[in-house]
């Protein structure tokens, strides 16, 4: 039974070091991601922000449509599917409700 405890231990760290170098290995792996990660967690951020201060993007959209109106008729479409995909993924209520 000894012998069967020492090559328990020698296979645990075995598995110990073998863990060990894979983590190494990933974070060298997903070194050149944490820029874009933390990029994509400030973006996260401001669509919070923007989330709970609805007139403030309704001000920055006002503004830009002013200033070049047939120059935003290009980017109503992206921005229309980008506005979606946050409202959903944010789960945000909607703020004009009709009746």
């Amino acid at each position: 039974m000894n012998s069967k405890l020492i090559e328990l231990g020698e296979r645990r760290a075995a598995l110990v070091a073998q863990a060990a170098a894979q983590r190494e290995e990933l974070s060298q792996t997903l070194a050149h991601w944490r820029s874009p990660i933390a990029l994509a967690g400030e973006g996260g951020a401001v669509l919070r922000y923007l989330g709970k201060n609805p007139v403030l993007l309704g001000g920055a959209v006002a503004v830009l449509v002013a200033l070049r109106p047939w120059r935003m008729a290009k980017w109503l479409p992206p921005g229309w599917l980008l506005w979606r995909i946050a409202h959903k993924a944010l789960g945000t209520k909607r703020v004009i409700r009709g009746s």
